[in-house]
């Protein structure tokens, strides 16, 4: 084999740009503090690595999505503490509006509270999220949610039933708000009659009205007895207390007028009647058939803002007789309570699902962690390890440059000597 002077420098200088290149890759390990850093380094691990990099960014997103799902649950939170603030003082109200004692402007008064009241609930109901959107108009959050027709003077909802939901963890969705129709318009009324002018039969009784004067027995009684069957004769829900006034004493019995069957039995002494928590009062003199007809009122549900608005009207109307004031009052004072209720099982879901939105993060924080554990483990550096590489490779190189320093000088007399 012939040595040349072309062949040593190439050589030489081969040996030196292997010996940079391994320093150049030592000092980038170091640098970036990792092993594996093109795909051809390790494959496997290369491969393996970016799944788990796809499964990080994931969770930095449902890390993202848990914060906006608390940041609006807590605005939800809130804002049903103050409606149901609200309902707890119009409560109040609703008591003090039944004194006896009140005079005009002690009702002018109470009647410009409840209105501020009103107003309130109303711009809570209407409230919106960080991003401008009504928080309670379910998928029509653009809309307003609640607003007044002044045609049918009543307070309408606007939105849907939609809910809103944000993924938090792989396969699960939480309901980041609440829909009005769920919170506002399912609240249950006051079970009551159709209508407090009763039907008088042929006789003696001139008129007769009724009203609902014990609300438990009257629920019990509604409930029982109440069909809801669109396809039931139209009578179905109509009563009759029949009155035979030439007994001693007088008895009545109280008939279902589509079958008949008598719900209950006694004697009067005077024109008033209690039956099923149902107050009975009627002019003239029972004759021995005489008959008293009702109907059962369906059972409804309204907004806590129509439940208002009745009130108020109450309160202002100085023409209503004591009987249907006292009945408007019972009206408020159960659809109230029942509003306020509503939140306050709303608010408990709310609660649940933040207690979820907790439970997930954590377990999601601690998947990111084995996560980056395991990434750590097939592309991450040893430091020692590869601070010691690096000086290897160092030293080679720092080896091949005076060795290609020396031989450069040689010629091919220095071989021969």
């Amino acid at each position: 084999m012939r040595l040349s002077h072309n062949m040593i420098f190439k050589n030489n200088l081969n040996s030196i740009l292997n010996s940079q290149q391994e320093v150049n890759k030592s000092m980038q390990q170091v640098n970036t503090q990792k092993r594996v850093l093109t795909a051809s380094d390790d494959p496997s691990a290369m491969a393996r690595s970016l799944l788990y990099s796809d499964k990080i960014q994931t969770n930095e997103q449902y890390t993202k999505n848990l914060t906006m799902l608390k940041s609006r649950l807590d605005t939800q939170e809130g804002v049903l503490d103050n409606i149901k603030d609200s309902l707890t003082r119009s409560i109040e109200l609703t008591v003090n509006a039944g004194n006896g004692s009140l005079t005009a402007p002690d009702k002018a008064a109470l009647s410009e509270e409840l209105e501020s009241i009103q107003t309130a609930v109303l711009e809570l109901m209407n409230s919106k999220t960080e991003d401008g959107r009504y928080i309670f108009s379910g998928y029509q959050d653009n809309t307003k949610t609640y607003d007044y027709d002044s045609a049918n003077k009543r307070y309408t909802y606007a939105g849907d039933q939609g809910q809103h939901k944000i993924k938090v963890a792989e396969g699960v969705e939480i309901k980041s708000s609440d829909n009005g129709y769920d919170v506002f318009e399912s609240v249950e009324q006051r079970l009551n009659v159709a209508s407090n002018t009763a039907t008088v039969g042929a006789g003696g009784i001139t008129s007769a009205d009724v009203y609902v004067k014990e609300q438990g027995p009257f629920d019990i009684f509604h409930k029982a007895n109440y069909n809801p069957d669109p396809t039931a004769p139209a009578n179905a829900n109509q009563y009759q207390l029949q009155l035979n006034g030439a007994t001693a004493p007088a008895s009545y019995q109280l008939v279902q007028v589509a079958t008949g069957t008598v719900m209950e039995t006694g004697s009067y002494t005077e024109n008033n009647i209690t039956v099923a928590g149902m107050e009975f009062s009627f002019s003239g003199s029972a004759a021995p058939t005489d008959t008293i007809t009702f109907d059962l009122a369906a059972p409804k549900k309204d907004n806590v803002l129509n439940t208002l608005e009745n009130l108020i009207n109450a309160v202002q109307d100085p023409n209503l007789s004591d009987k249907d004031y006292r009945q408007q009052l019972a009206d408020a004072m159960t659809g109230l309570e029942n509003a306020k209720n509503r939140v306050s099982q709303i608010q408990s879901g709310l609660g649940g699902r933040m207690n979820t939105a907790t439970r997930i993060t954590e377990a999601n924080t601690d998947l990111d962690i084995n996560n980056k554990i395991a990434r750590a483990d097939l592309i991450e550096l040893d430091m020692a390890e590869a601070i010691t590489e690096l000086t290897k490779h160092e030293t080679q190189l720092q080896a091949s440059q005076a060795t290609y320093g020396r031989l450069s000088n040689l010629s091919l007399l220095d071989f021969i000597r």
